[in-house]
């Protein structure tokens, strides 16, 4: 959460390939040390990943927003965010699929598996190494002919200024900051205190397939919508707010007749029985919901970036905003976790109502930015004031082929 708040100067200062490359490090370091606890119960090496990798996912996932939120043109940075969820989540999906195809006749609960945790290994190990064949953003050129907005000669000085420069000329992204602070509070909820505490293990690792694969279709839906042509940006952007917060009362609403169901006192009992997918209606409902949870999340973490986005086109800027959102968002992660970890944790109710009611207020919150902060374009001249570019620099121009049509 802290490193992830001043990531932004890190990725700047770094470059691209470098934070992409060291914060896909940090998650093969962290994977390593759960095979690692299999052989060796060695919870030492499992703190140290931990906090290593605190300090890589930050720098990584302040890398990749700048990339995801600067790099397209205006008009289809939804798309391109939707790209980026789709692949993510497809890893989620692969993820899950593996220990569900382990264990898919084991109707009781089990650890993971020494090939489960190799697997991953692998896959990270993987990214981090692909990170070095990405283009610098420096030689990137759009269709349109313009370039992306960044320091010439970033140097750790400059971007540590830049830091304190992004609140100071944009105090208004503090208002994004109870968005970003929910937008990963409820996974706690729904990973630990719904599909751990009512669902077998085979069960549990179906469920995680369908919340990821729910995401892909969530990105898709929201991603391209934001992107619809048809309607200015700043009507796209109310019209977003307003289904973002039709699907907090919706979803979360299912949410809460579903947890009437059950309590934590009921759920901890040792001779409690978990549901199965053999259950029949008894299991459609809360399959469904758990649908609806991933779907959601896809909306929400969508939307979120669009309107970041929508506020700037300089990566410098964005990668800055990214940090601020991945810092903050671990920070409500962190929080929620350990409250659902204390030795005499609060209800599941309790904690259901406080992810409802912070998304919902969040909501609220937010709504200023939208309303005078979003406009239907960003002149490029506004954007490179927080470079060492100028306008004429990055702007789009048209060159003569050599058969004297112009692009």
């Amino acid at each position: 959460s802290v490193v992830g708040f001043f990531a932004g100067t890190v990725a700047n200062a770094l470059g691209i390939k470098i934070a992409l490359s060291f914060g896909g490090l940090g998650y093969a370091v962290y994977v390593s040390s759960y095979l690692c606890y299999n052989h060796t119960e060695s919870y030492g090496y499992i703190v140290f990943a931990g906090f290593f990798l605190g300090c890589c996912a930050g720098v990584f996932w302040s890398a990749q927003g700048a990339i995801m939120m600067s790099y397209p043109p205006e008009k289809e940075k939804g798309r391109y965010i939707s790209w980026f969820w789709i692949i993510f989540n497809m890893g989620g999906v692969i993820g899950s699929l593996v220990p569900l195809g382990q264990n898919i006749h084991v109707t009781t609960d089990s650890t993971v598996s020494d090939g489960t945790y190799i697997g991953f290994l692998v896959l990270t190990v993987a990214g981090a190494m692909l990170a070095w064949t990405l283009v610098d953003g420096k030689h990137i050129v759009r269709k349109d002919g313009s370039r992306i907005i960044m320091m010439k000669n970033p140097t750790w000085k400059t971007e540590l200024l830049g830091l304190w420069e992004t609140l100071w000329s944009d105090p208004y992204i503090i208002l994004l900051w109870p968005m970003f602070f929910s937008s990963n509070w409820f996974y706690t909820y729904q990973f630990n205190d719904v599909n751990l505490a009512q669902f077998n293990t085979r069960t549990r690792a179906l469920n995680s397939t369908l919340y990821w694969s729910a995401q892909i279709i969530g990105a898709i839906v929201f991603g391209f919508s934001l992107d619809f042509h048809k309607l200015r940006r700043t009507i796209r952007a109310k019209i977003a707010w307003t289904a973002l917060l039709v699907l907090t009362m919706a979803v979360w609403g299912g949410g809460y007749a579903f947890q009437l169901r059950y309590t934590r006192a009921e759920a901890t009992q040792e001779d409690y029985v978990k549901m199965d997918w053999t259950d029949g209606r008894k299991y459609i409902g809360p399959m469904f919901l758990y649908i609806f949870y991933g779907f959601f999340d896809a909306a929400w973490q969508t939307t979120v970036y669009w309107f970041m986005g929508a506020m700037t086109n300089n990566s410098r800027k964005l990668a800055n905003f990214a940090g601020f959102y991945k810092g903050i968002q671990s920070a409500g992660a962190a929080i929620m976790w350990r409250l659902d970890g204390l030795p005499s944790p609060p209800t599941y109710m309790s904690l259901f109502a406080s992810c409802w009611a912070l998304l919902a207020g969040s909501l609220i919150v937010a709504s200023p930015v939208l309303i005078w902060k979003i406009k239907d374009t960003t002149p490029a001249d506004e954007d490179v004031r927080f470079s060492d570019e100028t306008a004429e620099e990055v702007a789009g121009h048209r060159t003569a082929t050599a058969e004297g049509e112009k692009v």
